[in-house]
């Protein structure tokens, strides 16, 4: 009877701490796709966002070339502002705060893209120059812009939760790997988005092509946060 009593015991705490770890995983898909619907319902353009004094991210190049980065900024704010649920306490705290500032920082200074969008293109630009195709071009681009990106989600996380345990390190390694996969994949869908039929947006409004838009960005962050879900579940108390 206290055995059994111990174990439900220790299983209590499991259910709120894999709840937990489901928002901290979907959430931040959930942020990306409504900042796109919130896009479309707004009929927001470069004009209306000029308007509203954000005329320094509603032109340019990286604007115009990557319309729906937006979408993947709103995925790392809102991972970051999570982290207090995967890690509470002070380091938690500490994380989001680094990881917001990180993510803003190198996703819109000087301008929209931040240095994100800027690597990227940079090396994918250089690379196709020296005679790779588009697709490989565009494919070193993503995983330089995943490089840069994935610093802004990887480095609070890491503040936040501290080192893998001994023992854990190399599933931590593979996993970490995995997810940078992911990310370059979701960098990639976004930068292709125009090769793939996204037209006017943001000269325009989405209009007739919310659904696009959002079926991109639903293919671009879902991998990722499929296997932030995994995550959370294996490393759920009761469960290791």
């Amino acid at each position: 009877m206290s055995a059994a009593a111990g174990a439900l015991a220790g299983a209590a705490p499991t259910i709120p701490a894999r709840r937990s770890g489901w928002l901290a995983a979907l959430a931040p898909l959930a942020a990306a796709l409504a900042a796109v619907a919130l896009a479309a319902a707004a009929g927001t353009t470069q004009a209306t966002l000029d308007a509203a004094g954000l005329g320094q991210w509603a032109y340019g190049f990286f604007a115009e070339r990557y319309p729906l980065f937006f979408a993947a900024i709103a995925y790392g704010v809102a991972r970051a502002a999570l982290l207090p649920l995967e890690a509470p306490g002070w380091r938690g705290w500490l994380g989001a705060l680094l990881g917001l500032a990180l993510v803003l920082a190198l996703s819109l200074h000087p301008t929209y893209g931040g240095l994100v969008l800027r690597a990227g293109f940079s090396v994918g630009g250089v690379a196709f120059l020296s005679g790779q195709t588009m697709t490989v071009a565009q494919g070193l681009g993503a995983c330089v812009a995943a490089v840069v990106f994935g610093s802004a989600l990887g480095l609070p996380a890491l503040a936040a939760r501290g080192l893998p345990r001994r023992g854990t390190r190399r599933r931590a390694l593979v996993r970490g790997l995995l997810r940078f996969a992911a990310l370059a994949w979701a960098l990639f869908v976004l930068a292709a988005a125009r090769d793939l039929g996204l037209a006017g947006f943001p000269r325009l409004p989405l209009g007739a092509q919310a659904p696009l838009a959002l079926g991109l960005a639903l293919a671009a962050f879902l991998p990722h946060a499929v296997l932030g879900l995994r995550s959370s579940v294996e490393t759920a108390p009761g469960t290791r």
